[in-house]
């Protein structure tokens, strides 16, 4: 991210599911292959987890017009509470936002919170489809859990 001030995005999602459940959905590969970083169409996607603070993620979508990877850093993890990580598609932009999740219990199921933090010019171009993208990827979170 550059020095000025990031722009900010949040999306909330309620699940039915435990909050270790819905967190350890984030950090395990088989899992998180089944529903994080994957396109509209479904395709396939293959992932890296180096579920450690200092270890990083690959995921990659396989898509028609080509393989697509998303990689970061994992800064924070708390489990199963927080956890904030570094994320960039490389292939869109060389800027890395700054994804903070916070999942709270409540007396049926858990909240989520995701904060994306973007570079402001990143924001402008990407910001909604990036809000959009992350709603996609909760829902499908949601059915995964239930499934």
């Amino acid at each position: 991210m550059t020095d000025t001030q990031p722009a900010t995005l949040q999306v909330k999602r309620r699940f039915d599911a435990s909050a270790e459940r819905v967190f350890d959905a984030w950090l395990d590969p088989e899992t998180a292959g089944k529903w994080l970083f994957r396109s509209e169409e479904g395709e396939a996607v293959t992932g890296r987890v180096d579920a450690r603070v200092g270890g990083s993620f690959a995921f990659v979508s396989h898509r028609k017009e080509g393989d697509i990877e998303h990689t970061g850093d994992y800064l924070e993890i708390d489990r199963p509470r927080r956890l904030v990580f570094t994320f960039a598609v490389l292939a869109f932009s060389p800027e890395y936002d700054r994804v903070t999740i916070e999942i709270a219990r409540l007396d049926k199921g858990c909240e989520l919170t995701l904060t994306s933090e973007m570079a402001p010019d990143v924001f402008a171009e990407w910001g909604e489809q990036t809000r959009k993208g992350w709603t996609m990827m909760l829902d499908a979170l949601a059915a995964q859990l239930e499934a």
